[in-house]
């Protein structure tokens, strides 16, 4: 009979959702972390995109109100102040702000990099380009 109870006992499963779950944990680990940088580079996206509007708005509204290249560039990186500014980059094209009907455009980009524990998994420019009618 101790023999028979040593076999159930060696046979036992009581540690299997243990073993199981530090199999797979490095794995979901890895997955979490991957969401977390889609989510931060998709904002950065959207906040890129949001400055380039904001942008490419005051310069066509901004006719009589004496707008240069230099007001459209500062309510770009108003918009996107939570961004690193250094690396934003804002690039105002055809400023001819007296002509009523003529287009501006304003380009904005910024930098990403997606890497999940130290492997660095995508990398680009993040850019959103805005051309707005002067009214």
């Amino acid at each position: 009979m101790t023999h028979r109870r040593h076999i159930q006992k060696l046979r036992s499963e009581r540690g299997q959702a243990a073993v199981e779950f530090a199999l797979i944990a490095p794995m979901l680990i890895v997955l979490v972390l991957g969401v977390l940088q889609l989510g931060v580079a998709f904002n950065h996206y959207l906040t890129v995109t949001d400055a380039a509007r904001v942008a490419a708005r005051d310069a066509a509204s901004g006719r009589f109100s004496n707008v240069t290249a230099a007001t459209v560039e500062q309510s770009a990186r108003t918009a996107a102040s939570d961004l690193n500014q250094t690396d934003l980059k804002v690039t105002v094209v055809n400023p001819t702000w007296n002509v009523p009907q003529s287009d501006v455009t304003v380009t904005v980009t910024y930098p990403y990099s997606i890497d999940l524990l130290g492997w660095v998994i995508s990398s680009g420019n993040l850019k959103s380009v805005m051309t707005e009618r002067v009214e």
